[in-house]
């Protein structure tokens, strides 16, 4: 038995649940996701005294992949359920001498020390704004946002001597002395 699996979903007020097989929407305020449920999961969406709930069951409750894919379809809809009611939200901070970032239209221009700009093209169902060094990443799929926010990282990686890169707003980057440190100890 999974014991995530087996949690309900609660769907809170405002938000329409259907699951015509193999897909589950999910429809909200925010907006509309939908995502395939593998066909050993079934999904039943059942009315109780606290409102809507989604419920996971799986063929074979002692199959290993049957209660991996169990666990794995009840955080989608947990996702999906938060995602049209809430959104998600990323926050990235660019760190260097020069390094300027400006959106214009559907184009994130990105100049942090190449000879040529970066210029990443913003994803459908994703929104980005700038403010000074900060780069703040907002949508409905946690998934599409996540992805975007680790693209644009991955641009440049923020590096362990100056610091200098794009990193994560909570992200701590370990410090490393550098060869002047060395010398002057010795």
């Amino acid at each position: 038995m999974s014991r995530i699996g087996k949690k309900p979903v609660v769907v809170p007020a405002g938000v329409e649940v259907t699951f015509t097989s193999p897909t589950l929407t999910v429809k909200g305020p925010k907006g509309t996701l939908s995502e395939k449920i593998h066909p050993h999961v079934m999904c039943k969406i059942e009315t109780s005294e606290s409102g809507k709930v989604i419920n996971f069951t799986v063929k074979d409750e002692e199959n290993r992949d049957d209660r991996s894919l169990w666990v794995l379809s009840r955080a989608l809809a947990t996702n999906m359920v938060k995602g049209v009611t809430e959104g998600y939200k990323e926050q990235l901070e660019v760190n260097g001498i020069g390094f300027k970032v400006n959106v214009t239209g559907k184009i994130l221009k990105l100049e942090i020390g190449f000879s040529h700009d970066i210029n990443f093209e913003i994803p459908d169902g994703v929104t980005i704004t700038v403010d000074k060094n900060i780069i703040t990443i907002v949508g409905i799929g946690k998934q599409l946002v996540g992805e975007t926010a680790a693209r644009i990282r991955r641009f440049k990686v923020s590096e362990p001597y100056k610091g200098t890169g794009i990193r994560y707003i909570d992200e701590q980057v370990r410090r490393k002395a550098g060869k002047a440190a060395t010398k002057a100890a010795s």
